[in-house]
C-alpha cells in the first residue's frame, strides 16, 4: 500500500510540475488556420496589453487570431479562429457544419457561452476581452454583408440547411 501511495504521489507531483511549466511557458494552439490540422492549446503566451482597444483596425496585419477561453475545470482552452473587422469593431467567427448544435458543437464556443471573458492573441500581444454573441439580424447582415454577396448562406441563423457562421462581438475589458 505504501508503494502505491508513493507512485500516485509521484504522478501527481509530475502533473503539477507540468502544469506549472505550461503556465509559465504557455501552450499555444498548433496550426495557424482554423479547422482541420489545427490543434487546441492551453495558455496563450505573449505580452498582455492593458490599454483598452476602441479601434481594432491594426489587426488587419494578421491573418488569424488565437482565443483562450475559460473551462469549467480551470485549465484554459485555446484555439485558432478567424475574425472579421467591421467599422473598427472586431468580430470572432466560428463556422458550424450542417447539423452541428450550437454551442455544444465546439468546446471553445461552449466555454464562451458559459463565461464570455477571453484572452485574444494577435502577433505576440494578448488582449483581455469579453465576447458577446451577435443575435441581431441587422448587425449580422452589416458585418457579413460583403461576404454574403459571395455566399448568401452566411446570413443563415440556423444549421438545418447548411453550415452557419456564428459571430461574437469583441469588447475590451
Amino acid at each position: 500500500m505504501r508503494t502505491l501511495a508513493k507512485i500516485v504521489g509521484a504522478i501527481v507531483a509530475c502533473l503539477v510540475l507540468l502544469l506549472v511549466v505550461l503556465r509559465i511557458t504557455g501552450f499555444n494552439p498548433i496550426g495557424n488556420t482554423p479547422g482541420p490540422g489545427n490543434y487546441p492549446g492551453l495558455w496563450l503566451s505573449g505580452t498582455v496589453v492593458k490599454t483598452p482597444v476602441s479601434d481594432w483596425s491594426f489587426v488587419t496585419q494578421y491573418k488569424w487570431d488565437k482565443v483562450q477561453t475559460r473551462t469549467w475545470y480551470g485549465i484554459p482552452h485555446s484555439v485558432t479562429t478567424g475574425y472579421i473587422l467591421h467599422d473598427g469593431q472586431l468580430y470572432i467567427t466560428s463556422m458550424f457544419a450542417k447539423g452541428v448544435p450550437f454551442p455544444q458543437g465546439k468546446s471553445w464556443v461552449k466555454n464562451v457561452m458559459r463565461d464570455p471573458h477571453v484572452r485574444l492573441k494577435f502577433g505576440d500581444n494578448l488582449y483581455d476581452c469579453t465576447l458577446s454573441p451577435v443575435t441581431s439580424a441587422d448587425e449580422r447582415a452589416a458585418v457579413l454583408g460583403p461576404r454574403a454577396k459571395q455566399n448568401p448562406q452566411l446570413l443563415a441563423s440556423d444549421s438545418t440547411n447548411g453550415p452557419v457562421m456564428h459571430l461574437f462581438h469583441v469588447m475590451s475589458d
